[in-house]
């Protein structure tokens, strides 16, 4: 049966994530399998969060609460700012998906680089809006180029930082001189989903755009060094204004009721946070040491992963990877990107590696 759909989403491919850990174990048989692939926390998520959610279950036949008064308020008084500046999403993917469809109407422009967080160009597309991608510099956002490329139509401008996958960070005075250039009815879209990673000092603040009433959306994830991924929920700290509008697209009870409640005990979970952060340094430098003495350059990062060019076949690296059971993500061409792990798990990795590559 013939099918009508628009244009814009038949050019889209679906997100592919990063390969189950059941679903290997499956295929190949394999005991041991090590995840480094999705830029989870090895540590697994905040333990105040999985004390949290004890007893949760009595209450599931309740819908959640669909303004999240209690969690916003504490995501609020942790940035200084109010209730009405805070929206949830399941994940911060959601909210992206709400920006396009609210600020973009058919053929509008939202300015991405075109080496980023695949969804952007996604989202945008699917709102039948104009994706204008912009190359990297030296594995970076080219701000300035960016800044060149807003036209008229330019409703979105997307500045992923730490950068997925690159994991490259751009600093505080790069960003200022962006708004500085940005016209002031464009509104910024600073993805921060690494930020509690960034050991850079330079790392820019946002949120001070949005407490001076700029046209910002700052997006940030308990997803990632909280460790609740498989409660999908995230954040977005930006003006009421902006707020209001959002809102209005935004599905009741967006936000589950077990998120809400995890969510808001990992937030003060402190402990885990700066174990988490170490465990990445330690990982960062023992997985770029490994494969510097591969013979590889990997790219200086800010996040909890690692991005190199394996110099040869990245997709049949990837699976023979597999076939050792280690998981890692084949982004393009030559290159791989890695997700600290454990430090046994980056040992399995850097010896997996040494032995397909010979």
């Amino acid at each position: 049966m013939a099918l009508h759909v628009h244009p814009d989403i038949q050019s889209l491919s679906p997100y592919v994530p990063g390969k189950p850990i059941d679903e290997l174990q499956r295929e190949l048989g394999l005991t041991r399998v090590i995840k480094l692939a999705s830029n989870e926390n090895p540590l697994g998520p905040s333990p105040k969060a999985v004390a949290a959610l004890a007893g949760a279950a009595e209450s599931l036949h309740r819908y959640p609460d669909g303004g999240a008064y209690r969690l916003r308020q504490a995501i609020a008084d942790r940035w200084k700012v109010t209730s009405e500046h805070i929206i949830l999403g399941n994940g911060s993917d959601e909210i992206l998906g709400l920006l396009a469809r609210t600020f973009l109407a058919p053929d509008d422009e939202a300015v991405m680089a075109d080496h980023t967080f695949v969804i952007y160009k996604m989202e945008v597309t699917a709102a039948h809006g104009k994706p204008v991608t912009v190359p990297l510099t030296n594995w970076t956002h080219d701000l300035e180029a960016m800044a060149q490329a807003v036209t008229p139509r330019t409703r979105l401008l997307f500045v992923c930082n730490p950068n997925n996958p690159t994991g490259t960070m751009v600093p505080s005075e790069a960003i200022h001189r962006l708004m500085g250039k940005v016209p002031k009815d464009v509104i910024v879209v600073f993805d921060e989903a690494y930020f509690e990673y960034v050991r850079d000092p330079r790392f820019p603040d946002t949120i001070a755009y949005v407490k001076e009433g700029r046209n910002a959306i700052v997006l940030r994830t308990f997803s990632k060094i909280y460790g609740l991924a498989g409660l999908r929920i995230g954040y977005g700290i930006t003006t009421p204004e902006i707020n209001n509008f959002l809102n209005r697209v935004r599905p009741p009870f967006n936000a589950n009721s077990l998120a809400q409640r995890a969510a808001l005990a990992a937030l003060g979970d402190d402990e885990h946070v700066a174990n988490s952060r170490a465990v990445n340094a330690a990982g960062m430098e023992q997985i770029g040491n490994g494969l510097r003495s591969l013979g590889f350059a990997p790219i200086p990062s800010e996040a909890n992963f690692i991005y190199f060019d394996v110099k040869r076949d990245g997709r049949q690296v990837f699976e023979a990877l597999l076939r050792e059971g280690i998981i890692v993500r084949h982004i393009e061409g030559t290159m791989l990107r890695v997700t600290i792990g454990q430090s046994d798990e980056n040992t399995a990795f850097l010896q997996a590696l040494k032995k397909v590559l010979t």
